[in-house]
């Protein structure tokens, strides 16, 4: 399903088999979940992607063919593929072991092509072995929803009581985890939604609610999963003194002019970009042990621009998987 020209429909293409180049893999994709970044490259939010593209950065495959010089991977083998799909190694940020941060990054579905077909091919040192425990469709939201909301979470702190703002595919995955360290979650649904603030609570959440109310009691951290920048001074608002805002998307709107005093006493706002191998490392080893239950709703690949379409218009709980 390629992208040819921002802000129209995905176009279902015939294309040949794609080569792995030196220190690649190809795949054959079994899952690709339907992030809001590719509702946002498709839609032209994100600035200057390649097109034409095939989007998707949420990749279950399992490798069919290798190029020249990889070691440590098979052919056969199942393996996840994010959206950070490779970097320089040698610019200031890579060399502080901060990666994420790459002057010259390419990414997964935006500027090299992604999961939205039958093959692809990817760096394999930014392909992370998946095993066999789990359903492809069910690890698919974790390459991204699962991992940049593991970022966020470390970024986030230690603090026991965690708000989410946006209750979607990532915060439903991250709620889990949070259970899971012995946190209290606090999930911040659009004010109205009563379907989505009984789905947090049905995953563990203490309280939910709108965004545009306070919790019960202050929290220790936010992170905002929502795009809409106005969150922002709500969550500065619902943490305590020493609290942190964690803003977890590449894209927000704007953030609106606030009072010092909501940001004062030493409250900090952050932005979460991109992640780092060890993050994937990290999360996918503790995966298991979790127990993690995404909750996903499948497509088939050819019906890519309808997932889109629902995923803009809020039509379905957790994440929306591509099954080609």
């Amino acid at each position: 399903m390629v992208l040819r020209k921002l802000r129209t429909p995905l176009e279902w293409t015939e294309l040949p088999d794609p080569v792995p180049g030196p220190g690649e893999i190809r795949v054959t994709v079994l899952a690709c979940g339907v992030c809001r970044t590719d509702l946002h490259v498709v839609d032209g939010v994100l600035p200057h992607p390649t097109v034409p593209i095939i989007p998707g950065h949420e990749i279950v495959g399992r490798i069919d063919a290798l190029g020249t010089g990889v070691t440590g991977l098979s052919i056969g083998e199942r393996v996840g593929i994010p959206w950070l799909g490779h970097t320089c190694g040698v610019c200031p940020y890579c060399l502080r072991q901060e990666e994420n941060l790459c002057d010259q990054p390419l990414f997964t579905g935006f500027s090299r092509n992604g999961g939205f077909a039958t093959a692809t091919v990817a760096d394999a040192r930014f392909s992370f072995p998946l095993g066999e425990e789990g359903s492809d469709q069910s690890l698919a939201p974790l390459l991204c929803a699962g991992l940049i909301g593991w970022r966020s979470l470390c970024i986030a702190g230690e603090g026991k009581r965690l708000g989410l703002y946006g209750f979607g595919a990532a915060a439903h995955i991250l709620a889990q985890v949070a259970k899971w360290q012995g946190r209290s979650v606090y999930a911040f649904t659009r004010p109205g939604d009563v379907k989505t603030q009984a789905f947090a609570k049905s995953l563990g959440a203490e309280w939910a609610g709108g965004s545009d109310v306070l919790p019960p009691e202050p929290l220790d951290a936010a992170i905002i999963f929502a795009t809409a920048g106005e969150l922002v001074p709500m969550a500065l608002r619902a943490v305590r003194k020493g609290g942190r805002v964690v803003c977890a998307g590449i894209h927000m709107s704007d953030i609106p002019s606030f009072p010092y005093s909501i940001l004062w006493e030493e409250r900090r706002i952050a932005s979460v970009a991109n992640l780092t191998r060890k993050d994937g490392l990290d999360f996918l080893g503790l995966v298991p042990r979790i127990g993690i239950v995404t909750k996903t709703t499948p497509y088939p690949l050819a019906q890519a621009n309808q997932a889109l379409a629902d995923l803009r218009a809020g039509r379905f709980e957790g994440a929306a998987v591509l099954m080609p």
